[in-house]
């Protein structure tokens, strides 16, 4: 919070235009009383109406009399009146020029104009205060565009992702409805790929809801004190048939009862995915390595593999959505597992990269061991 004295120039400068302005008035006012009440402004009108009425003194003196004399007080406030509306208005004029100022900066700050807003120097703290909502109008609008351009891209890779095995499925389909003749045997095949193909788009679409609940919307976290070791242990056991397709191994190596402080569901989901991924990209026969370690503040994990090398320009861009690797080493993912993971780790104020060099590749993920 900013301290009281924010606006002491402003005040300052208000002040010392006050007192100049009453030391203008008092000086003003002095100079009336001066000339109207000491006899310089009798003098001199009476001499005005003989030099230019042709009267003698004793004339121009009655005259200036019934004139002015017996009308001296109501002259006398009349002049002070105008001349204290003139100062007053010189000053309001002045003062209001403050909110000519400050009405302008408001238009450019509703009307988005370029460039920082700028008052006039007694003006800062306002200045600075509409410069600051300014740049969060800009953050929030930057936000926004960019929210909406992940929905435009979950809706594009959905329609070109969901396409081909939706149009696969529907034409096996229409087989089997149209082709009475077919035997027992091709008609199991064709529905073991129809089903085959639905269950890919029952996956893809997964995917795509999972990764439009943490880009598009606010994530509540569950924190729960958990087992690492165990949950690791359980994963490894579960991945066991999907490790025997591929004749793979996968050995553990972490310290006993490792505990973290996390929402237990969601990352189990990033070492599912982790793992996941190891897996696809694994030689047959290889062996996967799980690490976990415990740090003093944080934990850390190590998912490695045998496979072919990633090249440095698709390293950098793996946790990207929708991004494949070549379809040669057997993805068949959205390109989502691991942004998934990546989102959850950064929910967990944790940290997840990749290095991959002679045929080797790691994930190391990071994580606080309390929030």
């Amino acid at each position: 919070m900013k301290s009281k004295n924010d606006f002491g120039q402003f005040r300052r400068k208000i002040f010392l235009r006050t007192i100049a302005v009453l030391a203008a008035a008092a000086a003003v006012i002095y100079l009336t009383y001066a000339v109207l009440l000491r006899g310089r402004f009798a003098k001199g009108m009476v001499a005005l109406f003989q030099n230019t009425l042709g009267m003698d003194y004793d004339a121009a003196l009655r005259f200036y009399e019934r004139t002015f004399r017996s009308h001296m007080d109501a002259i006398i406030l009349l002049s002070l009146l105008l001349v204290a509306s003139a100062l007053f208005y010189f000053y309001l004029r002045w003062l209001t020029r403050y909110f000519e100022d400050i009405s302008k900066g408001m238009d450019a700050l509703l009307q988005d104009v370029a460039g920082e807003i700028s008052l006039p120097p007694e003006l800062l703290p306002i200045e600075r205060k509409m410069n600051l909502a300014k740049h969060t109008i800009d953050r929030q609008k930057s936000d926004m565009l960019l929210a909406e351009q992940k929905k435009n891209d979950l809706v594009m890779y959905l329609a070109h992702d969901l396409k081909t095995p939706l149009a696969s499925s529907i034409s096996y389909l229409n087989l089997l409805r149209d082709e009475k003749q077919l035997s027992e045997e091709l008609r199991e095949k064709y529905l073991t790929i129809a089903l085959a193909k639905s269950e890919r788009l029952e996956d893809l679409i997964n995917e795509f809801l999972e990764i439009a609940r943490y880009s598009l919307s606010t994530i509540t976290l569950q924190y729960s004190e958990i087992n690492l070791t165990r949950l690791l242990e359980q994963l490894v056991y579960e991945f066991q048939p999907v490790l025997n397709q591929k004749d793979l191994t996968c050995r553990l190596a972490a310290g006993e009862d490792i505990r973290l402080n996390c929402d237990a569901d969601k990352m189990q989901r990033v070492f599912d995915n982790l793992l996941r991924n190891a897996v696809n990209y694994s030689y047959d026969g290889t062996e996967i390595t799980i690490e976990a370690e415990s740090g003093e503040d944080s934990v850390k994990l190590r998912f490695s593999n045998r496979g072919g090398t990633i090249p440095k320009e698709k390293l950098e861009r793996i946790f990207e959505q929708f991004y494949r690797l070549d379809t040669g080493r057997g993805s068949s993912g959205a390109g989502l597992g691991l942004a998934i993971a990546k989102q959850i780790v950064t929910l967990h104020k944790g940290t997840v990269t990749a290095e991959s060099g002679d045929g080797l590749t790691v994930f190391t993920v990071t994580l606080p061991i309390s929030q």
